[in-house]
């Protein structure tokens, strides 16, 4: 299968180096600067502003990462979970005005959960519940704006926990993420499997990738070639999946270093 092509994950403060490169092949953007806490008060107006002035000669594929600090999917509480749902609602209203087809959103499911299954088997029943709960109005919304919810692999284990979610919520604007850093720390720390193996689990809901390298110890978000990940045999796994995910590099630093390593991914699943 011909792979996505590959864009990048910006903010204002850092897509100026490479905005030209990301429209001469119209390559996707996923916007990160509505992740930050506490935004229910106000959307900060003026950067919804810039981003649409900005964005005209963009025709490429656009998303954005929503919120995620506190927002625990899994969290049993109702009138928290009636929070969280509002907390996606405003990011949200925040896609549409972008045109954003997708919106990654952080997993629930942890080591803990996994090893604890048949100690507490009331906690999976209970977590997708929860998410079935929580997601129940943005994915109404989501329907309604064309944008897509992406589960991405945070502190996630097993990789089948989330298919098993997506499958027992079974809405059409709900898929799933696998971010590779995410992946590689959880199989260097806690024994989980490798990040081919998140990707291949993910089978056909299988809607976006963060690509992005680290050390096994941190969550680095380095440029892949910068870490340890084993890249040729990841582009491998995105070339024979058989879904066709957004694809965005996530990193932190070097952003001018990013066509050059882009192109190395590209000739790796040539």
């Amino acid at each position: 299968m011909t792979l996505s092509t590959i864009g990048a994950a910006v903010t204002l403060g850092n897509i100026e180096p490479i905005f030209p490169w990301l429209c001469e092949d119209q390559r996707p953007i996923e916007i990160q600067d509505f992740t930050s806490p506490n935004l229910l008060g106000g959307i900060p107006a003026d950067i919804v502003v810039a981003y649409q002035a900005m964005l005209k000669p963009h025709k490429g594929v656009r998303g954005m990462h929503g919120p995620f600090f506190g927002l625990d999917l899994g969290n049993l509480e109702k009138e928290f979970q009636q929070l969280i749902s509002k907390r996606f609602l405003t990011a949200l209203d925040l896609c549409e005005q972008l045109c954003c087809q997708y919106m990654v959103v952080h997993s629930p499911f942890n080591d803990w959960m996994k090893l604890n299954r048949l100690q507490y088997p009331q906690v999976r029943t209970g977590t997708i519940g929860a998410m079935a709960d929580i997601l129940e109005a943005p994915l109404k919304r989501a329907a309604d704006i064309g944008c897509t919810l992406v589960l991405e692999n945070c502190d996630d284990t097993d990789p089948l926990m989330r298919l098993d979610a997506v499958r027992e919520i079974d809405h059409p604007n709900l898929r799933l993420s696998v971010d590779t850093g995410h992946a590689y720390l959880s199989q260097c720390n806690y024994k989980a499997p490798s990040v081919v193996d998140f990707i291949d689990s993910a089978e056909s809901r299988l809607a976006h990738v963060h690509l992005q390298d680290c050390d096994g110890y941190a969550d680095r978000h380095w440029l892949p070639g910068e870490g340890s990940i084993t890249w040729p045999a990841v582009m491998d796994a995105l070339k024979t999946s058989s879904s066709k995910p957004h694809l965005i590099v996530e990193v932190r630093n070097n952003m001018h270093r990013l066509p050059e390593v882009v192109a190395w991914l590209e000739r790796l699943a040539s």
